[in-house]
């Protein structure tokens, strides 16, 4: 079983920066990969970034490229997602999810995530 409790969340102005956190259980972290999920108000969960379990390799959805960045530390069992220029359409529960199926390469189906956070509220206003 496998514990994730994402920090990091809070209300900013359009342009801020915000890095989330995600603090995992279990000894096995750098085995998982792992990823950030959003949802809206009224709207359906999306992908936002994924990370190998080495760290090596990233993606990222359209949406956030270029001003998310994904990222781990294996030796802290804690996962990133630092988010610059923000915008008001990023207004969202952010979740951290963690995939024991998944063996290297990041996914951005939900239903590949065997593990999630209680999630994190990012309100960005205008």
């Amino acid at each position: 079983q496998v514990q994730l409790i994402e920090s990091g969340g809070g209300l900013v102005q359009a342009g801020d920066s915000l890095r989330l956190s995600c603090a995992a259980s279990g000894r096995t972290f750098g085995g998982y990969v792992m990823g950030w999920f959003r949802q809206a108000p009224g709207k359906e969960r999306e992908f936002v970034a994924a990370i190998s379990g080495s760290g090596g390799t990233t993606s990222y959805a359209d949406s956030v490229k270029g001003r998310f960045t994904i990222s781990r530390d294996n030796a802290k069992n804690t996962e990133y997602l630092q988010m610059n220029s923000l915008k008001p359409e990023d207004t969202a529960v952010y979740y951290c999810a963690a995939s024991v199926q998944l063996r290297s390469r990041p996914s951005p189906d939900a239903g590949k995530y065997d593990y999630w956070g209680q999630g994190t509220q990012v309100t960005v206003s205008s």
